[in-house]
């Protein structure tokens, strides 16, 4: 499913969080958005996800408007996992995935064969089938992360976006969950901290500051010092990983520079 994003922007309480942005994801494309904290990649991944109504421009799926889809017909065609969405119940880790089945059922109807094989299925590829009867509060963290993911999968979207879903996950989990989006066909629009992950496994990376998209490419584009040095206010230097590709190492702090113009101005995308 190809997502786009026509001069997008979202206001609360009269300050613009998300300025302007516009972007064009290609149906099957693994891309990461990025940013410090407070840029605004989580308003705009809930504008895009329709959890918010932006206040200008335009969300597309396939070429359509969204404005006016129903809260079910997205739900049919995309998935979102939040920071750290909690569920305060006793249900058991199956039946939190099962929830992923939600916009496909009846009201009143129950799991079905086939929704129980699909819940199945999403649990086993984030490896928590032998948790699928473990009651909800007595998992870690990083194994609630992980069920909200396979509760996604359960979705059988044609999309899936993503805040931060590594923030909870050890190494191992979070090499996993990368293999799985990146070898996915869905479409998928994720937000990372960690600069060299989104490098090693997203096609095009998507960098965010104060509101506005500065800039968008392959990572070997995106990730330079300069940039770095001007978003992040960091020191650093741009060298290939074990595979060859870019990776990212932090001399320091670097010291506060004011912005060049460049970066005040909408990307070429959101034009």
């Amino acid at each position: 499913m190809r997502i786009s994003a026509e001069r997008l922007s979202w206001s609360v309480d009269g300050t613009t969080v998300v300025r302007d942005v516009g972007l064009d994801i290609a149906p099957g494309e693994t891309v990461a958005l990025l940013g410090p904290n407070g840029s605004g990649k989580s308003s705009l991944l809930r504008c895009i996800a329709g959890l918010r109504a932006p206040s200008a421009g335009t969300v597309r799926y396939d070429g359509e408007p969204i404005r006016e889809w129903s809260a079910r017909r997205i739900a049919q065609h995309v998935a979102f996992v939040e920071q750290a969405a909690d569920i305060d119940s006793d249900l058991r880790v199956a039946d939190v995935v099962g929830l992923g089945r939600t916009p496909f059922r009846d009201r009143w109807r129950g799991q079905g064969a086939a929704d129980r094989a699909v819940v199945a299925a999403a649990l086993d590829r984030v490896g928590l089938t032998a948790l699928a009867t473990r009651e909800w509060k007595a998992l870690s963290g990083g194994e609630r992360q992980r069920a909200h993911i396979a509760r996604a999968l359960a979705q059988q979207p044609y999309a899936v976006l993503l805040d931060e879903p590594t923030n909870h996950l050890d190494v191992r989990h979070q090499l996993e969950l990368m293999d799985l989006l990146a070898g996915t066909d869905q479409t998928v629009l994720v937000a990372l901290h960690d600069l060299s992950l989104a490098a090693r496994y997203c096609d095009r990376l998507l960098l965010m500051h104060r509101g506005r998209l500065v800039a968008a490419g392959p990572p070997k584009d995106v990730l330079t010092p300069e940039l770095l040095a001007e978003v992040f206010e960091v020191d650093a230097e741009i060298g290939p990983d074990t595979l060859g590709n870019p990776a990212v190492a932090y001399r320091g702090v670097a010291p506060r520079a004011s912005l060049f113009n460049e970066l005040n101005k909408p990307h070429k995308e959101s034009q």
